[in-house]
């Protein structure tokens, strides 16, 4: 099962464009400025195209530590920096501004995303307090915006958190759909760059058939092969980087090898 932004399609490969820590974070590098910020990503973006994603994610993940609630600059920040990577991009792109709904869907309204990803759903114990997203309104604000196009891709297990809603991950995936219509399921493992629970995963597979499931965190040439035989697609940050690492930039050669490799599942 595809998204139609992803044309004929199956088991979609989405990367992580990382931007740079935005204005207003403890890491931001202010001599550098927005144009340090356009120009990393413009590099990671062109790797990540020759290397033949289907799709790019543009996050804030070096904005730690992170926010519920984005501020002003950051939103400003980010919005500049997608669209100013708009004209380099020949495959549809999607946004997430951690770990703010409502932001995200903003950010990728404006800035014409295919989709956004966010934690929409849920109640969880997390690194930065007692995390209680607000679905409906991320969902009004994307009607109000004009945007019903764009899909709402929901992470329901949070990373750098604990769920206490202690029905089973599948049941949750579940109601997401029903209750506040989610267009796709993620599931991830408890940090960035670890996957998924093999058993999490395709008990969601198994049990929601009336959308797309990816697998969110974790994904790597050693494992692909398993996780698409159960997902409609992956999303992918940390393998692409120099040495695995989440924090380095893309590297070419490791997008390459990873897309071969999934082209001879697919």
């Amino acid at each position: 099962m595809v998204f139609s932004c992803f044309g004929d399609k199956k088991k979609v490969v989405i990367a992580m464009a990382h931007i740079g820590a935005l204005p207003g974070t403890p890491n931001y590098d202010a001599d550098g400025g927005m144009t340090k910020l356009v120009d990393g990503v413009l590099a990671d973006v062109e790797k990540l195209q020759a290397g033949g994603v289907d799709a790019i994610m543009f996050g804030n993940e070096n904005d730690r530590p992170y926010v519920f609630k984005a501020p002003p600059e950051g939103i400003a920040a980010m919005t500049a920096v997608v669209e100013a990577v708009k004209p380099s991009l020949t495959v549809p792109f999607g946004v997430n501004y951690l770990w703010d709904p409502t932001a995200s869907v903003s950010i990728g309204a404006v800035t014409g995303a295919s989709f956004v990803r966010e934690i929409f759903t849920g109640l969880f114990a997390s690194d930065m307090g007692l995390w209680q997203p607000d679905c409906a309104a991320a969902s009004r604000l994307r009607r109000n915006l004009g945007r019903q196009d764009m899909k709402m891709l929901f992470n329901i297990n949070a990373e750098f958190a604990h769920s206490l809603d202690q029905r089973p991950i599948e049941l949750r995936a579940r109601s997401a759909v029903f209750s506040s219509m989610a267009d796709a399921i993620l599931v991830s493992g408890p940090l960035t760059g670890q996957p998924a629970e093999a058993s999490q995963l395709r008990s969601v597979c198994e049990t929601v058939k009336d959308v797309p499931v990816f697998a969110n965190t974790g994904v790597n040439i050693d494992n692909v092969g398993d996780i698409l035989a159960l997902a409609s697609g992956v999303v992918i940050g940390t393998h692409f980087k120099v040495g695995g690492n989440t924090w380095n930039p893309v590297e070419g050669a490791r997008v390459k090898r990873f897309m071969d490799r999934v082209a001879s599942l697919r």
